[in-house]
Formats: C-alpha cells, structure tokens, sequence
C-alpha cells in the first residue's frame, strides 16, 4: 500500500513538472540586446529635490513611461567641488528598498547588508551615490503582485516572464538614469560604477553587461541563476562583461549560490582584473566584508 501511494505521489509529480514546471531555454545574443534595450521619446529629466545632507530625493520617467524614485548625495565636499566626480550606483536586495544604501536600519529593521557602510565609505572617498527602487520594491511595489507571489508563480507554474521583466525593466531603468548621469558636467562619466548585494549584484552584472558606460563592478552575493531564466543570467552574457573589472563576493554556504556555481562564475569572468573574496556562513555575509571596498573605492 506505501509502496502504490509512493508511486503515485511520484507520478503526480512527474506530472506535475511535465505540465507546469520550468524549463531551461537558450537565448542569443541578439536576443539578449534586442530584450535589453529601449527607446526614450525626449531627453531624461530629473525631478529634484534637496535636503539638508547634500542630498536629493529625485524621479523620472523611465522608457515605458514608469515613474522612477531614487536618491542622490553628493561626496562630502559637496558643492564646493571643483571637478567632475565618480559615480558609485548602488542596486538594493529583492524584498529591499534603496533606502537601505542609506540608513543602518528602516522601520525598526537593521539594514544586514551593511550596504550603509559602503555608501558612508564611498561619499568619503569623493564619490557620489545614486540608488533607485528596483520594479516591484519600494516605493514602486506591485499591489496586484507581490514578491512572494511572482516567487511563488515563478517556481511552481512555471511563469517565469513577470521575473524576467522585473529584472530586465529595473536594468534599463538603470540606462536611462546613466542617460541623465553620463551627460551632467558635476560626474565623471568615465567614472561610473555600481555595486549590489543579492539581487542588486545581479543586477548589477547585468547593467554592466549591456552598458559600457558602467565600468566597474562589486557583486556582493550574486544568486546563481541559470537557463531556466536564461535571459537575465550573467552566464549568457559574458562576452559584454569583458571590458568591465569585477570584485566578486561570496559565502559557502549561501543557500542561493553554492561554493561551485560561485566559483565558476568567478571563473568565467572574461576580465582578468578580477577579484573574489569568499566568506564562511550563508546569503548575509559578516559585516567586516565591506573592509574590501576601501582599496576597491
């Protein structure tokens, strides 16, 4: 009787992911810059708005008409600078904000990234900051379809475009604000670089892949991601990250990358200006990681 039970609970499974499960594909790279690319109708304007920490909280209208939040600071020198400034874009976590990038923690919640840190460091070192809300996050969610629900879509239906577009969408909302920075005297356009933790090093390894106009990046625990959502992942897209020097973060028991798949990511990294710092425990990696960033910066 367990026997005939067992065997019919795995047919139905079998079934089950013959029908609805998700599948892996292959994309060109035709396809990958066709997906990835967009069209703006009038030049990029920034609605800005100052504070009093040599900041601005800012918006935008994005290629398909979505409005965009974010916030910039500008490095401690602020308006007394004197020549054009790198750029340091930092991509937030899924289930994040950008605010994390600016506060230790947010509604009584520690920001366990340490992505704080970095931007404390960076502003000190002369850069200026720029973050924006990831499609789906923030001030940008979704109310007919939450994180957990697209998730939960994604790995048991199989519906895998809702992912994909949160993730190519948020990459060129991220071009059409490199738009914006590569053209305002005050930032060095050859100066641009981004940083992300999780989904923002993703993130972050794909903007730069499409983009040649960001030129560094630090990828602070990447997930793995494979050809059953071939079109974001940075597997299939390594021939744009060839011009672009990587410092790669990762943990060996990070339960969205294990030990191999990131050491075969850092490995196919065309780069040979690349480094990998690799840390014991899982996704939230101790907050002394961010020590690396200030020869990187």
């Amino acid at each position: 009787m367990l026997l005939t039970l067992g065997a019919a609970i795995t047919a139905l499974a079998a079934g089950w992911y013959a029908l609805f499960g998700l599948k892996p594909y292959s994309v060109t790279a035709t396809e990958i810059n066709q997906r990835y690319a967009y069209t703006l109708s009038q030049p990029v304007e920034l609605t800005l708005q100052s504070d009093d920490s040599n900041g601005y909280h800012f918006s935008y209208t994005s290629f398909d008409g979505a409005r965009v939040n974010g916030y910039m600071r500008l490095p401690e020198a602020g308006n007394n600078i004197s020549r054009p400034v790198p750029v340091l874009i930092g991509a937030h976590a899924m289930g994040r904000s950008h605010v994390r990038w600016w506060h230790e923690s947010y509604k009584d919640r520690p920001t366990r990234e340490s992505t704080d840190k970095i931007t404390a460091m960076a502003l000190a070192k002369g850069y200026a900051v720029v973050t924006i809300d990831a499609r789906n996050h923030g001030e940008r969610k979704d109310p007919d379809l939450g994180i957990a629900e697209l998730l939960h879509n994604l790995h048991w239906w199989g519906k895998r475009e809702p992912y994909e577009a949160m993730l190519i969408d948020t990459v060129r909302d991220h071009r059409v604000l490199l738009d914006w920075l590569s053209t305002q005297p005050q930032f060095d356009a050859e100066r641009i670089d981004i940083t992300g933790y999780s989904m923002g090093a993703h993130v972050s390894l794909l903007l730069a892949a499409v983009d040649d106009r960001v030129k560094r990046v630090a990828a602070v625990v990447p997930p793995h991601i494979n050809n059953y959502t071939a079109i974001v992942a940075p597997l299939n897209m390594l021939t744009g990250l060839a011009d672009n020097p990587v410092l790669l973060f990762s943990a060996n028991d990070d339960e969205y990358a294990s030990k191999k798949q990131n050491k075969a990511l850092f490995n196919a990294l065309p780069n040979t200006d690349k480094q990998h710092y690799v840390f014991g425990g899982g996704h939230v990696l101790p907050a002394d990681y961010v020590q690396h960033f200030e020869t990187w910066l």
